[in-house]
């Protein structure tokens, strides 16, 4: 009974000291010659990375280690003289634990100018309604490429990047372990991630800790913003967090920018940083600082010709945006996880730089072609949401070409310099769109007082060819080349021109300016429908300078538009308590027309 009572005794002290993996290998910082491997285990005095060219393995390398809980360590071997685009074999072993065998790739040198693929997702932050949720994007993923491809996922696959919010907590050791570690074992072991920080990761020591980025920011910033390349892509990383919205970075990043322009190896520069400048399903999360960073892309592909992406998230839906005068995509690539803001949770905007927004969980693809002819294409791919199950759905595409060709200049057909119109309702119709390859991607009206100036015009309206926002599917395709437009005065003379865009952001030249005239047919100020039972449409005329006041019967101000960006108005109901009011327009501050309304 004594020998069995110490037997019991000594596999249960045996048991609570045991070496336990409690994350399983992750790869990090590849470049063509060398690659970081990370773990961490508990109570482990004695582990260790054995690698080889064959599964036979063969070298060993001992790690070195940093306290990250209590009695965990993270482990991290750095593994160097290695050849380009070449695979290794990897697992790792503690005195009692040996993992399986895994795989890496390395990267091939730029010259090789080499296919790449890349994942974007983020807001991965574990749902409490869906827990597992990671789990499966992750597998989604997985599932994508073994379909798809030949070969293991890393033949096919080159990296992942995640624009922050990789937990709820940084600084809840457990939120790194089980929710995102534990859910990203299968393919994180086999592939290199890379993130930036959200405003979940805390500015934590784990986050710093757990991950190995390019060290080469702003000295004393390491790891805050960083920039990798990979074939004939340069990835800059961003911290978006507020106490890192600071003039420092912004300078590294112009710097850092400045020197890709000349750079021949690198055809397309992918930012990443969390927050947007401007969210279509949660406008409290727009950040003028995000902006900033878009200003500094776009003057980079203005003046290079590079077209560039920046990726973000904290948003959790996806959205893509295109930049109107400039080769530059805006998109949200969450979310990987966390709980979708669905349409009406939350202040919710159109904007017209979007054409694009769906609050389901997801992921994007990066398929990115280098050599003579380079491009990428953009794929969401799609899981659904609570409500509409779906896997592995590409729901949005797009399609960047370094050396696209313009379209062809259109041509103004009408109104025209022998016309003389209403001025109430002008519908302007140009030439057919044109273009080598691409389908008509949008269409941009500018309408002067006069030929030569269209500094300030009276109309500048960009549309493009379709808008997805609120469940609804707006087609524009036949609007771009004939679109009306209201509210011009009478007896004044006016010009125009207009330009196309191809489906891969590539503008045409302005078509030749055209005069017309309106005749002496008095504007007409309209609400439609009115009474306003859900949103009505106001028309006003287009004046230099007007101002657009809503009275209610007891002739207190209740709204006031100044400077309206276009002869239109919408005016929702929600927004008023039934009764009767008075809308009136100043130009100049004179009074010129009003009109009475309802509201139901």
């Amino acid at each position: 009974m004594l020998k069995k009572l110490l037997f019991l005794v000594l596999n249960y002290s045996l048991a609570i000291t045991a070496q336990n993996i409690s994350i399983y290998p992750y790869l990090q910082n590849a470049t063509s010659n060398s690659i970081t491997i990370m773990w961490e285990c508990e109570n482990c005095n004695n582990s260790f990375l054995e690698w080889g060219d064959y599964p036979s393995l063969g070298t060993i390398v001992y790690p070195s280690t940093e306290i990250t809980s209590s009695s965990t360590l993270i482990h991290s071997a750095e593994i160097n003289q290695l050849s380009p685009n070449t695979k290794y074999y990897y697992k790792v072993k503690t005195e009692s634990q040996t993992t399986s065998l895994y795989t890496f790739i390395t990267e091939s040198n730029s010259s090789d100018e080499v296919a790449i693929n890349i994942i974007a997702m983020s807001d991965m932050q574990q749902d409490s309604n869906f827990p597992n949720k990671f789990n499966e994007i992750n597998n989604a993923i997985i599932d994508y490429f073994n379909q798809n491809y030949l070969g293991d996922l890393n033949e096919s696959l080159s990296m992942v990047l995640i624009p922050g919010d990789l937990v709820s907590s940084g600084n809840n050791y457990y939120h790194w372990k089980d929710h995102f570690f534990a859910q990203s074992k299968e393919l994180f072991s086999s592939v290199p991630f890379y993130p930036v920080l959200g405003n979940h990761e805390e500015n934590s020591e784990l986050y710093f800790k757990y991950m190995d980025l390019p060290k080469n920011g702003t000295l004393g910033y390491e790891e805050h913003w960083w920039y990798k390349d990979n074939s004939n892509i340069r990835i800059i990383g961003l911290n978006s967090n507020y106490q890192f919205r600071i003039s420092e970075q912004l300078s590294w990043l112009d710097s850092l920018l400045d020197s890709t322009i000349s750079d021949d190896k690198i055809d397309f520069v992918f930012a990443q940083l969390h927050h947007p400048h401007r969210s279509e399903l949660w406008t409290p999360g727009n950040t003028n600082f995000t902006g900033e960073v878009i200003s500094l892309l776009e003057e980079f592909t203005e003046t290079s010709n590079k077209p560039s992406i920046h990726f973000y998230g904290h948003t959790h839906g996806y959205s893509r945006g295109e930049s109107r005068d400039h080769e530059h995509l805006m998109i949200n690539v969450a979310t990987a996880g966390g709980a979708i803001d669905y349409w009406g949770d939350w202040p919710q905007q159109d904007y017209e730089e979007y054409s694009v927004s769906e609050d389901e969980w997801g992921y994007v693809l990066v398929q990115v072609i280098a050599g003579e002819s380079p491009k990428f294409v953009l794929k969401r791919l799609s899981l659904g949401d609570a409500y509409n199950i779906k896997y592995n759905q590409v729901i949005d595409s797009i399609e960047i070409r370094l050396n696209n060709s313009n379209p062809e200049k259109p041509i103004c057909i009408s109104p025209n310099s022998i016309d003389s119109v209403n001025g109430n309702l002008i519908v302007f119709n140009s030439s057919p769109f044109i273009d080598d390859f691409d389908e008509h991607g949008g269409s941009h009206w500018q309408v002067s007082s006069a030929c030569d100036d269209f500094d300030s015009p009276i109309i500048d309206k960009w549309i493009q060819h379709q808008n997805i926002f609120n469940d609804e599917i707006i087609d524009n395709t036949y609007h771009l080349t004939s679109h009306p437009f209201i509210g011009f005065q009478a007896n004044e003379s006016y010009c125009w021109r207009i330009r196309y865009r191809d489906k891969s952001l590539k503008w045409s030249d302005w078509s030749d300016p055209t005069t017309f005239s309106t005749d002496n047919n008095q504007i007409e100020l309209k609400i439609s429908p009115n009474p306003i039972v859900d949103e009505s449409i106001v028309s006003i005329p287009y004046y230099s300078s007007s101002t657009v006041k809503i009275f209610n019967i007891e002739g207190k101000v209740i709204k006031t538009f100044i400077n309206p960006n276009d002869s239109i108005i919408k005016l929702n109901n929600f927004d008023f308590i039934p009764g009767t009011y008075i809308l009136k327009v100043y130009s100049d501050k004179i009074y010129d027309s009003q009109i009475m309304f309802t509201v139901i």
